[in-house]
């Protein structure tokens, strides 16, 4: 993330009186806004984003070294792309590009798909600018990266993810539309069987998700924690199996298929879709596939059990061919529920 106003700055920067006489102070911002105005300042003094000179020892601005690396990493760029997805005045990015055909950086033409446009290439020049730039920022990054422990690199590549996911670059944020520069692909959905790490990450993003969202508390936390244990230590490919969906490439969701210990009947557990996934699709292929595998792998049924808030998860029970079978009241997780067991013959 980067700054974006002067009004960013540390709140005891001298001012000007104004002429009116001093002016009542604004009233206090929330904590998250203050929290992530600490982090903006952070993260732009951390990577050099203030400083309008040089970039990386290199003769080029932050936003120079920026446009250098979309045209380098794309097959095709047009200035009107350019524009679009990194939002830049129109004006000021001619300007810009302009100085890059100076320095025979690039060379501008029609694009072959629609004349009106105009097509940046690089030169030879430029592919040596841009693979100098790509190669100082890679060990300014792994420079940030190399003093902390494995754990700790873990963690905040995962923060960084949530960070991207959450303010919209991996997809629509909750109640609202995908929103991406025009032409921009939406992000790719896709499933693969869980490797190492994902059931890690199944715990942590099932307590965080719930806690946030219906206030479970920690013996929720500990639930999960036992279910993937014991997954993990009785696991049988023939019968058992996880899947995570991924959107454009990060974790966005999971679901398990499990031997419900009486004779061919499975058990689907853990269903999580991440909030900004929502709205893609993934719960709905979780679902389908764990129930296909069920059915290839033999079992005659397959059950689950949830709770009645969970109103999204139930009608992706209920598209999926499952019926409500029982429910009865309980006091779980810190919270009064209602449980419900589901089942369908497969």
């Amino acid at each position: 993330m980067t700054a974006r106003t002067p009004s960013d700055a540390p709140s005891d920067t001298p001012s000007a009186t104004p002429p009116d006489g001093p002016r009542a102070a604004p009233p206090g911002a929330p904590e998250d806004v203050r929290e992530l105005r600490r982090f903006n300042r952070f993260y732009t003094n951390l990577i050099g984003a203030l400083d309008y000179g040089r970039h990386l020892y290199t003769p080029f601005t932050l936003t120079e070294a920026r446009v250098l690396y979309e045209v380098a990493h794309q097959s095709r760029v047009d200035a009107a792309d350019l524009r679009a997805s990194l939002s830049l005045d129109a004006g000021y990015l001619s300007r810009l590009l302009g100085r890059f055909e100076d320095r025979e950086l690039i060379t501008r033409g029609r694009s072959e798909q629609d004349p009106r446009r105009q097509r940046i290439t690089l030169t030879e020049g430029g592919r040596e600018a841009a693979g100098l730039l790509e190669e100082r920022s890679q060990d300014a990054a792994g420079s940030l990266l190399r003093p902390l422990p494995a754990a700790d690199r873990a963690r905040l590549v995962d923060a960084m993810r949530t960070i991207r996911v959450l303010l919209g670059e991996d997809g629509p944020q909750p109640g609202e539309g995908a929103r991406r520069p025009p032409g921009d692909r939406a992000p790719e959905l896709s499933l693969r069987t869980s490797g190492p790490g994902d059931l890690g990450w199944m715990v942590e993003r099932n307590a965080a998700l719930y806690a946030a969202e219906y206030g479970f508390d920690l013996s929720y936390e500990a639930l999960v924690a036992r279910i993937v244990a014991e997954y993990a230590e009785d696991f049988d490919p023939r019968w058992d199996r996880t899947w995570i969906a991924e959107l454009g490439g990060e974790r966005v969701g999971a679901v398990m298929c499990v031997r419900d210990g009486r004779p061919g009947v499975a058990r689907l557990r853990l269903l999580l879709v991440e909030p900004a996934a929502r709205g893609h699709g993934a719960g709905r292929r979780l679902v389908d596939t764990c129930v296909e595998f069920a059915r290839e792998a033999g079992y005659g049924e397959m059950v689950l059990w949830t709770n009645s808030v969970l109103g999204a998860a139930r009608a992706l029970y209920q598209r999926a061919g499952f019926e409500l079978v029982s429910e009865s009241p309980h006091h779980s997780f810190g919270q009064d529920l209602i449980g419900q067991d589901w089942r369908r013959t497969l």
